[in-house]
């Protein structure tokens, strides 16, 4: 397997070739800012040489200058939901720790941890039972 591309913000990698439409909208709703005008700052890699890629092959296919504190990726689980909870693994505290975070509130995890102001683990913490962060 290549290795991911270089970056200027967090990476959305898609790992399920599935359905086009489902990454259209997902596409459509990271595109859509919130109601306050925040937007995930992500860079989507559409690329079938990493379709199935696993969390921990996803890691060691970074770029060694990575330097964003998120890889983020668009799996069978996120593509097949209405909800599309991408998984998240943080780079920074707990290297490859995850979690999944609804498309919607993506923006929230990437800004913060963006600009250290908040740490992964707070995100962690306040998932539901399902294992889905969806707000505080």
């Amino acid at each position: 397997m290549n290795q991911l591309p270089h970056g200027a913000n967090v990476l959305l990698v898609r790992t399920d070739f599935s359905s086009d439409a489902a990454w259209e909208r997902l596409d459509a709703v990271l595109a859509s800012p919130n109601e306050d005008g925040f937007l995930a700052h992500v860079e989507p890699v559409d690329d079938r040489r990493f379709t199935g890629m696993t969390p921990q092959e996803a890691i060691g296919l970074l770029p060694a200058d990575y330097e964003h504190p998120l890889l983020v990726l668009a799996d069978g689980e996120a593509m097949a939901s209405e909800e599309m909870p991408l998984l998240v693994m943080d780079l920074w505290k707990v290297r490859g720790r995850s979690i999944r975070v609804i498309a919607t509130e993506l923006w929230g995890i990437e800004n913060n941890l963006s600009i250290s102001n908040m740490y992964f683990e707070e995100f962690a913490e306040s998932v539901d039972e399902d294992g889905v962060f969806r707000t505080f």
